[in-house]
């Protein structure tokens, strides 16, 4: 073979094809970046006005009350078309502003759509404006580094995800050093505004920001951001204003379309399970998305094992003439065994393979690992505070950890409940994997949290899973099905009856489609006795190899494949209707700031329902405020809002439960939900979750 010509590079590179496709610019970039949402149809005028919506009433707690005296009396504001203002508005309304915007926190899709709508509702206001970006989050508040947006920064962005026009941090300002330092940036910028765009400890930080700069008449504005789906905000009558953060429903489509895509890959090559746990550490809410998205073939939902009781435990228990409390909520153990029957009744019929989605934190519904959980962060929290030392810093190896809590048992320090750590809770507590004695030991995240996204809560599940399915193919209980027409194939093909053969082998060959070997025939050696015996084989002849054929395709072998979604879905590119949320959030930040607001989040109102029907409103932030432990002491935070399992949206998962599962003989029931769109008439419009709950609240979509 001759040699070949070397190629000329850069002649190659200097090529406008070649420079076109390896552009860091591709073609659906530029569409994504062309991009205009369409907007609510207040915003459509050259004003928009403010007023109070008295009939939302909120039960404020006490200690927010005192700590928020200047914001806390603030009633929701709806937004309005202002259609003929005087000219004394409008010369408020459009005067110059410097406004600042920061993200805090993780990344969640739609976040530099929020800029874009706040940008571009000033510089029509009027182009005097000038908008500011605080750099890697409050640190750019605190250390005063920051940019000015302008035009060409802020079409680079549009409609994409990520926050890497500003970056994002998750610094506090949360002591009163951080606090004047912020005060002092921000009044020497000469902000007129601030917006802090972020979840509910960002939010949070924006209440106090309001409060400490009320004063000064710098207005602070916040945004509901996080993939969790956990800032929903109601009433006290029940009213939703704010029915989910931006960002959720990119994450769980992101999410969604990649565990599509293993339900695919499983039922193709029939051999694994895959688990797939998913971003959720304190609520479920994209789990239960992910579930209505690709019909997986079980979704666990914390919240719902929260209040699991078992039924069996009480009555016998009522039997004995006593009342086990433990039958209340879920165990480890009852939790693995769901996961087991739902993989032994899936293979009786042929399918040992699936897909099973967890949310991140569903340990924390388990009885065992939530009292661990708060057993740990009180000793931890006890121990930083009476010694003035940091407990991760002091006892760096796993052993130095399990010692000193072990000690715990004997002797309790001053300050700590008797009997905190018992000898039962040591004894549960080592027989625990060292993997994950580590990851409830691990150090808390900056809220005091316990940081699930860093163990491996499906390993915990699937070694205990492994155990009882191991028992269970023991006891000849965990088989796959075996198609009838299969084994009729196999038997006549060499020369055997399936009609003699089937009553020896099986425990319920007649009209069954999937046949299951019997539990007693457990090994060749067991399969030999039964034919033996059956007089269908001598005592010294050997097992015929159609049978030891199907006998061994009777034989599961439990495969998993685990993986873990998160970063790639907060920092997915936002769906149409994250795009569409969030520049209309924008536009709801500029409204409320131009109308004199201070101390609101900006909401969307109605989302569950068609755009047509949106609601631009501020919901006051200091009213949402309750009192949770934090770092081993109580602080006013946003209130998260979990699963409702009696929603419409949990109630059609669970009526589908079985469906899905498909434990029957036939085709799966999976889901394809397909990528994420801008342009397509075919896009969904808002989250599956929120339109059951409108069509089941009010039956209109």
């Amino acid at each position: 073979m001759s040699p070949r010509t070397p190629v000329d590079v850069r002649t190659l590179l200097e090529d406008p094809d070649i420079q076109r496709v390896t552009s860091p610019v591709s073609e659906p970039l530029k569409g994504r970046c062309t991009y205009q949402p369409p907007v609510c149809n207040v915003f459509r005028g050259q004003c928009t006005n403010m007023a109070d919506v008295a009939h939302f009433r909120f039960d404020v707690d006490p200690e927010a009350r005192r700590q928020l005296p200047d914001i806390i009396d603030t009633q929701v504001q709806a937004i309005y078309a202002a259609d003929d203002p005087d000219d004394a508005f409008v010369r408020t309304y459009t005067r110059p502003r410097r406004i600042g915007i920061v993200f805090s926190g993780g990344p969640a899709p739609g976040g530099h759509n929020v800029i874009a709508g706040l940008y571009d509702a000033a510089k029509r206001a009027n182009p005097a404006s000038h908008v500011f970006g605080f750099l890697v989050g409050p640190d750019g508040i605190i250390e005063n580094e920051y940019i000015e947006l302008t035009d060409g920064l802020v079409d680079n962005y549009r409609n994409l995800g990520g926050f890497t026009m500003i970056k994002t941090g998750r610094t506090k300002i949360d002591t009163a050093q951080k606090m004047a330092q912020a005060k002092e940036n921000i009044l020497g910028l000469k902000l007129d505004a601030l917006v802090v765009v972020g979840g509910d400890d960002s939010n949070t930080n924006a209440a106090f920001l309001a409060q400490a700069l009320f004063k000064d008449n710098v207005q602070i504005i916040g945004v509901p951001k996080t993939i969790d789906g956990d800032i929903q905000v109601r009433d006290a009558d029940e009213n939703v204003l704010c029915a989910m953060s931006f960002g959720f429903h990119s994450a769980a489509r992101a999410f969604a379309l990649a565990i599509s895509n293993l339900s695919n890959d499983s039922s193709s090559d029939i051999k694994y399970w895959h688990i797939c746990r998913v971003m959720g550490r304190v609520a479920s809410h994209l789990a239960l998305e992910v579930a209505l998205q690709t019909h997986a073939n079980l979704t666990l939902i914390g919240e719902d094992l929260a209040n699991y009781v078992d039924q069996q435990r009480l009555e016998k228990a009522r039997a004995q003439g006593t009342v086990d409390y433990t039958a209340y909520g879920m165990t480890l153990r009852h939790l693995s065994r769901v996961i087991c029957d739902a993989i032994v009744r899936r293979a009786a019929v042929g399918k040992n393979y699936g897909t099973v989605v967890i949310p991140e934190g569903i340990l924390e519904f388990v009885n065992e690992i939530e009292v661990f959980i708060i057993k740990l962060n009180t000793i931890i929290a006890h121990y930083n505070s009476t010694h003035d030392k940091d407990f991760h810093t002091s006892f760096p190896r796993l052993n130095e950890k399990t010692d000193y809590i072990g000690h715990l048992v004997n002797d309790t320090p001053p300050g700590l409940a008797p009997n905190i750590w018992n000898a039962r809770d040591d004894q549960l507590f080592n027989d625990l994997p060292d993997f994950f004695q580590e990851g409830l030991l691990t150090e808390r995240d900056s809220h005091g949290n316990f940081q699930f996204s860093q163990v491996s809560t499906e390993k915990v599940l699937l070694d205990l899973v492994t155990d009882y399915l191991k028992i269970l193919r023991d006891q000849g209980r965990y088989k796959i099905g075996i198609a009838k027409a299969y084994f009729a194939k196999i038997c006549n093909k060499s020369g055997l009856s399936p009609d003699f053969y089937g009553p020896i082998l099986f425990r319920n060959f007649g009209n069954a489609e999937y046949l299951l070997v019997k539990e007693t025939i457990i090994s060749l050696r067991t399969l030999r006795n039964a034919l033996v015996q059956a007089g269908a084989i001598g005592t010294d002849d050997t097992i015929p190899s159609a049978i030891e054929k199907v006998y061994k395709a009777s034989v599961p072998k439990f495969k998993t494949q685990s993986h873990f979604y998160g970063y790639d879905g907060r920092g997915s590119d936002p769906t149409k209707f994250d795009c569409m949320y969030t520049y209309n959030l924008g536009l709801t930040v500029f409204s409320l700031i131009a109308n004199g607001a201070t101390g609101l989040m900006a909401a969307i109102r109605n989302l569950e329902h068609g755009f047509d029907q949106w609601e631009p409103l501020g919901i006051p932030i200091a009213p949402l405020m309750r009192l949770e432990e934090r770092l081993g002491r109580l602080s006013l935070v946003l209130e998260k809002s979990l699963v409702d399992i009696h929603s419409p949206a949990f109630q059609v998962v669970k009526a589908f439960r079985e469906k899905w599962l498909a434990a029957v003989a036939g085709d799966d029931q999976y889901r394809r939900p397909g990528p994420i769109r801008l342009h397509s008439d075919n896009e969904e419009d808002r989250p599956i979750t929120l339109r059951i709950n409108a069509i089941g609240q009010t039956g209109a979509s």
